[in-house]
This record gives structure tokens, C-alpha cells and sequence, in this order.
């Protein structure tokens, strides 16, 4: 007997699952066992176009759709989210790894931007002034940009495609996803609830694809805004390949986010935070903290004190079985990428305190599994701290002085967000403003903004002048429109030849 082929996950176009004309298949793995669980369609140029085609056809008919209606059919889809939470949260879990309440966490953070786009007919009121001029009035309005597009990363597969279409779809805009292929059947489950929610068909759709996709979206001249996560070199790519053809264009890119520990902290309240923040999600975040600055060799001795039984003690296994504080990570390729950055660490001169790469999961020995892994006197020369490594390994950097933290902070090439542990209120409040960084946290490790305000870094971790969701979102998905207007009230105008002016 044959083994059944994997199931196909399609594209979702005009309210269908369509194949496309492509032929190209990528393979979907479960990372709990290494095994193919899936086929994805890739898309060609031409899948894409239709795709386009079908937002734009769909797109004069929302854009007049009124702001209160489409809310209501943002409240129907939040209901319908929440009742399909535990099937979300398992096809995360099983695509992606992460344990089910990481999953159903980043559920509820999504539902959080659809709760603030649910407020269209507020975000979308304008301005007013009377009698800018005598008999003249002056008001904005906001008017959507047409066809808009988003590609997102891996590691959010639900998340992050929200902290962009609510907001999309809430101005009167239709949208095109390119979600990650490695994890594409969140998405699905996404559009299929939007549909159910009565949303018009083409107005959202998903393409899968890989660079192909990627580069017919970019030059469409039908699509004309575009938001990306994901790394800084793609990050960078895709800024600049969007603005040379015309394109808005928001490029979240990568970071290294720095937790300075000053000697006054709660060092057991910071080595728990260190260890969510570290090691959730298998490091796999991009506001995942993955270098602790101790400030003095004291507070450096006792903050690793108490992190290496806590990092030896994590629970890896399976995301979807029992009650893991980690699973693996996305792919095997990855996980021996993150592998190869330990063993440049150690080469390097790094003390690795604790070592997860010998991590075996009975059961799942064929699973992408890393252990947790802390390094200690860590340098800024070194690998492990210049780049991102995306995965459950912490470096412990020591510094001086408080000084030394936010220089060592502020010199890095990424800005996406950091933290300060502190009992010190004049010294958080120096480091608040004086860190060059989009996103701080005091005291509380992972600094991600709620969704009405709005998320985004500074540096390399940003390209573009405007953050995701929140008031920058409604700005990204909107032109604004300011309008002038005269009702004669008798008197007979004349010809100015001069600046016009109010008077």
C-alpha cells in the first residue's frame, strides 16, 4: 500500500480555493516530527495578476461600502475568530511549533487590531474648520489607496497578517496576502472567516508563493501600497524595489533587542522575564529579548546564577502535547542555522553556560528541536551579538556602568524595541528617552504596543516613515484629502494674479 499524498493547501481568490497555473508545490513540514504534512501552491506572475485583478475589480464597490458597514462585518469576523480559536491556535501550533498558548496568545493579539478597525467610523472622520476665509470652509477627508498588499514572515502566521488587513479592509481598501509557505493554512482559515463574515468576494485574498510572488506583487502598477515583516535584507529589498515603482511601501526588518539589567532590579523578577522573552516561541520573535546587559560583574554573577536552572529546566516538546514551555522551531534548516550560530559562539571566545544543542525529545526525535541556550561574557565583536539569530539562545553582555548599557544599546545597527529592569525611576526615565529604539519597555520585557497604538522600530528594523496598525496603520492605508470650498454669498468675484490668501 501506497502512502496517501499530502494534502494541498490553494490560494484563495475571488471567494475560491484555486490551484493556479503554475504546477509548483512547496513542501508544509509538522515541526514536531520533520515530516511532510502539506503541499502548497506557489504561484506564478500570472497567478498573481489574476489575484490583482480580482482586488481591483472588487475595490469601487467597498471603497463606497460605508465606513459603519464595514465595521459591522469587522465585529461579525472578530465573533467568528473567537469561536474558531481552538482550530487557529492548532494549525499554528502545528505548522509553525509553538505551543498552543503561544498560538492562542497570538490569536488574541490579532483580535486586538480587528477590535480597533472595528472603530472605522471613527478612524475615518476628518477635520473641520468654519470660515477659514470669509464664506470659505476647510475639511479632510481620508480616501483609500485602491488595491493594497502584505507578505509576512513565519513566525506569525496569524498575527502579523492582521496588524495589517483589518486596518486595510476598515479604510476601503481590497488586499492581497502572501503569507509565509512554510505555515500557510492559518491564512486560509483567515480568509474563509472573513467570507463567513460576509465580506465581499475579492476584496481579500491569499496567494502563496515564494520570491516569484513576491517580485509580481512589487511591480504590479495596480497595487499601491505594500507592507512587509521579516528580515532586513528582504526588509530593504523590498523598500526600495516598492518606492522605485511608485509604491507606499512600510518594511518592518529584523532586530537584536537589548535588556539592560541595572544592579538595583529585581534580578529574580528579571531572570523570569529573561526567560519568556528569551525562550518563548523558541526564540522565534522579533521582539524576542536575546541579549541581557548587566550593568557591573556582580549583578552579571548573580543574573546567570539564577538562569542557568531555569534555562536547563525548560520543557521542550511538541507543541500541540501536553503543557511545553517550548517547542521547535519552524524548519530543520533553520534550527541548524541557529545550531551553526552556537558553535560560532563558542569558537569565538563566548562562555556557554548552558549547551541545548544535544537536546533529544523522546518521541519526537525527528523533530526540529533545540534546547535553550545561554552564553555568557559575550563581546560586541562577536557574531552572536551583532546578528539575529532568530532562535532560543540568550547572550549575557556585561557592561560598566549604566553609560556603557545605553551606548552599547544605542550603537547597534537594529532599533526594533529593548528594556530596562530598574527600581531607579530617574535612570528609566533617562533611558526611555535617550535609547534609540522604536518600542521600550520598563520592566516589562516584550514592549509590543496595544493595537491602538502602534508598532514598529527605528534603524535597520524599519524602512519607511510610518508603524504598523494603531494611528500610523489608518495613515499608511489612507491618502488624505484636504478640500476648500466657496458658496457665494452675492458678491461678484474677481481675478486675483497673487498668491491666494485668506483675508
Amino acid at each position: 500500500m501506497t502512502a496517501s499524498a499530502p494534502r494541498r493547501i490553494l490560494h484563495f481568490i475571488q471567494g475560491l480555493a484555486r490551484d493556479g497555473g503554475s504546477g509548483r508545490y512547496g513542501d508544509v513540514y509538522d515541526p514536531a516530527t520533520g515530516q511532510v504534512q502539506a503541499q502548497v501552491a506557489l504561484a506564478s506572475a500570472d497567478d498573481v495578476a489574476v489575484t490583482v485583478g480580482a482586488a481591483q475589480a472588487a475595490f469601487p464597490a467597498w471603497a463606497a461600502t460605508t465606513p459603519l458597514h464595514r465595521a459591522r462585518i469587522l465585529f461579525r469576523y472578530k465573533a467568528l475568530l473567537e469561536a474558531h480559536a481552538d482550530e487557529i491556535a492548532a494549525c499554528i501550533s502545528s505548522e509553525h511549533g509553538k505551543v498552543l498558548a503561544d498560538a492562542r496568545g497570538e490569536l488574541t493579539r490579532g483580535l486586538e487590531v480587528v477590535e480597533f478597525a472595528c472603530g472605522a467610523p471613527h478612524l475615518l472622520k476628518g477635520e473641520h474648520s468654519m470660515n477659514v476665509g470669509r464664506d470659505v470652509d476647510s475639511w479632510t477627508e481620508y480616501a483609500p489607496l485602491g488595491v493594497v498588499a502584505g507578505i509576512t514572515p513565519f513566525n506569525f502566521p496569524c498575527m502579523v497578517p492582521m496588524w495589517m488587513f483589518p486596518v486595510a479592509l476598515a479604510c476601503g481598501n481590497t488586499f492581497i496576502l502572501k503569507p509565509s509557505e512554510r505555515d500557510p493554512g492559518t491564512p486560509m482559515i483567515l480568509a474563509r472567516l472573513l467570507r463567513e463574515a460576509g465580506l465581499p468576494d475579492g476584496v481579500f485574498n491569499v496567494v502563496h508563493g515564494d520570491k516569484v510572488a513576491v517580485d509580481a506583487l512589487l511591480d504590479d502598477p495596480r497595487v499601491q501600497a505594500l507592507s512587509f515583516v521579516g528580515s532586513t535584507p528582504i526588509a530593504e529589498y523590498i523598500y526600495a524595489r516598492g518606492c522605485a515603482r511608485g509604491k507606499r511601501v512600510q518594511a518592518l526588518g529584523g532586530a537584536k533587542n537589548h535588556m539592560v539589567v541595572l544592579p538595583d532590579a529585581d534580578l529574580d523578577g528579571a531572570a523570569q522575564a529573561l526567560l519568556g522573552a528569551g525562550y518563548g516561541s523558541a526564540g522565534e520573535r522579533c521582539m524576542a529579548i536575546s541579549v541581557a546587559v548587566c550593568v557591573g560583574d556582580a549583578t552579571a554573577d548573580a543574573l546567570v546564577a539564577r538562569l542557568k536552572p531555569l534555562v536547563e529546566g525548560l520543557r521542550i516538546g511538541p507543541g500541540c502535547q501536553g503543557d511545553p514551555d517550548m517547542g521547535p522551531l519552524v524548519t530543520g534548516a533553520h534550527r541548524d542555522k541557529v545550531r551553526a550560530y552556537v558553535d560560532q559562539g563558542v569558537t569565538e571566545g563566548a562562555q556557554l553556560v548552558v549547551d541545548g544543542r544535544g537536546l533529544r525529545v523522546a518521541g519526537a526525535e525527528q523533530g526540529f528541536f533545540l534546547g535553550g541556550c545561554l552564553f555568557d561574557h559575550v563581546l560586541p565583536s562577536m557574531a552572536i551579538y551583532r546578528e539575529e539569530i532568530f532562535g532560543p539562545v540568550l547572550c549575557v553582555v556585561r557592561v560598566p556602568d549604566f553609560g556603557a548599557a545605553l551606548a552599547l544599546v544605542n550603537a547597534h545597527e537594529y532599533g526594533n524595541g529593548t528594556a530596562v529592569f530598574t527600581r531607579d525611576g530617574e535612570a528609566a526615565r533617562e533611558f526611555a528617552h535617550r535609547v534609540e529604539a522604536g518600542m521600550v519597555g520598563i520592566n516589562v520585557p516584550i514592549p509590543v504596543p496595544m493595537a491602538f497604538h502602534s508598532f514598529g522600530g527605528w534603524k535597520r528594523s524599519l524602512f519607511g516613515p510610518l508603524h504598523m496598525h494603531g494611528p500610523d496603520g489608518v495613515r499608511f492605508y489612507t491618502r488624505l484629502k484636504t478640500i476648500t470650498g466657496r458658496w457665494p454669498s452675492g458678491a461678484r468675484a474677481t481675478a486675483e494674479f497673487v498668491m491666494p490668501t485668506m483675508k
